[in-house]
């Protein structure tokens, strides 16, 4: 593997630069110069190309800003308290059945209810007093979130698991590999299963014990003994998000199943009209750093596809694995490992990597059952981790309402190891299986 080429080198400094704790957007920022840079590319051409792809993520961003100014309404009806209270009734002081009511919730997030990250600022921000109250550690959290978050779209051929199993299968068709949906959904829980390890090494032992947070007050009701009812603002409230969930299956667009609940807490005056200012203010604060840092991401990514080092990093592992597939299938996880971790998207690396893996797999000996975990797990790897990842971001974005939660030690360290290195072991041990 060529380790002096700039998506490489970038991306090595990119994770320096998150470990030693500089804003994530700054990291982004210098790490998308120095890939340019690298490959010979003007400040200027690179900066160009940084902001003119920034609008890859555009419509992501503003579901961020929308969701997060109703996820504020919907918290100062009092209706995520509510949900927080029947939730401490059921777990009943059991940190560990919290955790994976959390996981199962996110896992519906992709699948059931495909929503994906949508839920967080609504739901987990109100949770936060009862994690307190439990001295749940946030990484065991931010672990299951993520968890819920990957797992089933790499598994299950429902919600987003339909489209990252159809992207692999045109992919693969597009490069004269012959696949159909059922032969995805046939190998790649394999690699899932990784991922259940992986939580269930973060829940029962890695993050078991107590940590302790400081209270903040969140803003939600004094008295936490007293039964809230539901009111009219709560139902109000519920249908609003419910609306968001409807147009945005209907629509295919979470922006506007974001406004049109805003609409409708404006309408039945859950908010009032001279309040949709600091609504908006404070959904902006909520979200709004995510929002940036997608942006950023996007124009990134962007400085790495156009500097052609992706291509050259791919092919430089084709003229160094020879006949061996396990060598093979090794470089070929570890440089998706890298592609996804800059890129941030699972899906956005899939392209990318099988024009290149379908002919190598072939030439290995590769069968196409093998060669869709190679890609699968290939474009999966890193998305956990990532700090440009809304599968990071999300969490970060409802477990550090509170000032209390490290995007990169708390969210993107602990989600790293548990899941990137399983998924890269069960890969690897899949692929040479088929």
């Amino acid at each position: 593997m060529d380790l002096f080429n700039p998506v490489v080198i970038s991306i090595i400094v990119m994770i320096i630069l998150c470990l030693l704790k500089l804003n994530v957007i700054l990291s982004l920022l210098i790490s998308a110069i120095v890939a340019g840079l690298v490959a010979n590319l003007s400040l200027g051409q690179t900066m160009s190309l940084l902001v003119g792809g920034m609008g890859n993520n555009s419509e992501t961003a503003l579901s961020y800003l929308l969701l997060g100014a109703l996820a504020v309404a919907v918290n100062k009806t009092g209706l995520s308290t509510i949900f927080a209270r029947k939730m401490a009734q059921i777990v009943k002081g059991k940190k560990i059945v919290f955790v994976l009511i959390i996981a199962g919730i996110s896992c519906f997030s992709q699948n059931l209810i495909p929503v994906h990250i949508a839920f967080i600022p609504i739901l987990i921000p109100a949770l936060i007093p009862l994690m307190n109250k439990l001295k749940v550690d946030r990484r065991a959290v931010a672990c299951a979130l993520t968890f819920g978050l990957k797992a089933p779209y790499i598994a299950i051929p429902v919600g987003f698991g339909l489209i990252f199993h159809n992207t692999i299968r045109d992919q693969m068709i597009a490069n004269n590999i012959e696949v159909t949906n059922s032969m995805i959904s046939k190998v790649l829980w394999i690699p899932a299963m990784g991922m259940v390890l992986g939580l269930l090494i973060a829940v029962f032992f890695t993050y078991r014990k107590t940590r302790e947070y400081k209270e903040i007050s969140l803003g939600e009701p004094s008295n936490n003994n007293e039964e809230i009812k539901m009111n009219r603002e709560h139902w109000c409230a519920l249908i609003a998000a419910i609306t968001a969930f409807v147009v945005q299956i209907l629509t295919k667009s979470l922006p506007l199943g974001g406004l049109c609940a805003i609409i409708v807490l404006a309408v039945t005056k859950t908010i009032k009209f001279n309040e949709i200012d600091e609504l908006m203010n404070d959904g902006i604060k909520l979200m709004g750093f995510i929002a940036f840092v997608m942006l950023v991401a996007a124009g990134y990514g962007n400085v790495l596809r156009e500097t052609g080092s992706i291509e050259t990093l791919v092919n430089s592992v084709a003229s160094m694995v020879g006949d061996s597939q396990f060598l093979g299938a090794l470089l070929m996880l570890l440089v998706g490992l890298l592609v996804t971790m800059g890129i941030g998207t699972s899906f956005g690396t899939i392209p990318i990597l099988a024009t290149i893996y379908c002919p190598l797999g072939l030439r290995l000996g590769f069968s196409p059952l093998a060669i869709i975990i190679l890609i699968g797990v290939a474009g999966a790897l890193g998305d956990a981790g990532s700090p440009a990842s809304d599968s990071t971001l999300g969490p970060t974005s409802g477990l550090n309402v509170d000032s209390q939660h490290d995007h990169i030690w708390d969210t993107c360290v602990p989600t790293f190891i548990h899941y990137n290195i399983p998924l890269l072991v069960f890969g690897l041990m899949a692929a040479l299986m088929f």
